[in-house]
């Protein structure tokens, strides 16, 4: 069977018109829930097929959700086996770097990155793994390759060229690079750290900065490394550097490295709900953050969650169906009475938790 029109689900783009379905297309597709899709066909002009519509649920929260059924399929399961063993190479690539002084390949070490990310057929699938990927409590390499495909899909959503891309990609993933020089103790201490835990935790971008150094690579990898954590306001370190003194890639690796650290689930503490994070983003973001990077960032990010389903604070379950560009963390749900809910104009409500 031959697609007939291009087949859209959660504002994404799942397959374009004129795509051949396969066995594997067709399991993806129960995935996101696709019911019905229009197919040519040679005997007719167009031919409609139709899923018969299995009873409705009146207990949505009951239902599988969109992560659950994603976690199911195929796809998601290849992604996982594919991430994990290209974490496993990332970390002896890094340790190497760090302990033997190993000449960089920018290529060679982002090349199963690409590989992974070119698999999706959207650059907001990617979210949508990621998402499911956050039963990892690693600071430094699941964190690294996280980064790596944040800036990738970033990279496409600001239209950079492809070798602008790579070269993004290849910076968030060696931004931590400084952190392998800190005890593992620290870096993953569950409790409050002290003021010189925190001190040698701050070091580690200029760390990262003295390993890349002497490595014939492209500079904006280096500076990367050393100003992800600046920001455009002076307030960030190591150098409280201002806008237009901060490295512009390092800048895009500030804005992954920050919303992966602040989504992921840490040995001290649970990852913030995505569209609490976009409210922090929200309140400071246009300071710390270069407007034009943030702003694009956000709005593309919060599109990603379209028809997810999630609970706020008050117990109630809805369905993300309108964002509000002005107030991106408070899109319009639709609640499971099959009412409609406007959280901007609901302020004591908020998002808790994507389920």
């Amino acid at each position: 069977m031959v697609v007939a029109s291009d087949i859209i689900s959660d504002n994404k783009l799942i397959y374009p018109k004129g795509y051949k379905l396969t066995a594997r297309a067709i399991e993806r597709l129960s995935t996101y829930g696709v019911k019905s899709i229009r197919i040519e066909d040679p005997g007719y002009e167009i031919e409609e097929i139709v899923e018969e519509a299995a009873p409705v649920n009146t207990a949505a929260a009951e239902e599988p959700s969109h992560f659950e059924k994603l976690k199911d399929s195929q796809e998601y399961k290849e992604f996982r086996k594919d991430f994990i063993e290209s974490v496993g190479g990332l970390q002896k690539n890094l340790n190497e770097i760090v302990e033997k002084n190993k000449p960089i390949d920018v290529d060679d070490m982002i090349s199963d990155t690409i590989h992974i990310l070119s698999s999706q057929s959207s650059t907001y699938g990617v979210f949508d793994m990621l998402h499911n990927m956050r039963d990892f409590d690693d600071l430094t390499y699941t964190h690294s390759m996280n980064v790596a495909m944040i800036c990738n899909v970033f990279g496409h959503w600001l239209g950079f060229s492809n070798d602008k891309i790579e070269l993004l990609t290849a910076c968030g993933m060696l931004h931590d690079i400084g952190k392998l020089k800190i005890d593992d103790a620290i870096i993953k201490k569950p409790g409050k750290l002290t003021d010189s835990e925190f001190l040698l935790i701050k070091s580690h971008p200029l760390e990262g900065y003295k390993i890349l150094q002497p490595q014939k690579i492209n500079e904006h990898i280096k500076l990367s490394a050393l100003e992800h954590h600046e920001k455009c306001d002076g307030s960030g370190y190591p150098m409280h550097l201002v806008s237009n003194k901060i490295d512009g890639y390092a800048k895009i690796v500030a804005i992954a490295d920050v919303y992966d650290a602040m989504t992921a689930d840490r040995c001290y503490r649970e990852g913030l709900c995505p569209f609490k994070v976009i409210e922090i983003f929200e309140q400071e973001g246009l300071h710390k953050y270069e407007i034009s990077y943030i702003m694009r960032f956000l709005e593309c990010v919060v599109n990603t969650y379209i028809d997810n389903r999630v609970m706020l604070t008050d117990g109630s379950v809805g369905t993300v169906k309108w964002i509000n560009k002005q107030q991106l963390s408070k899109p319009m749900l639709q609640m499971s009475d099959g009412s409609f809910l406007e959280l901007a104009k609901n302020p004591g409500l908020k998002i808790e938790k994507i389920l």
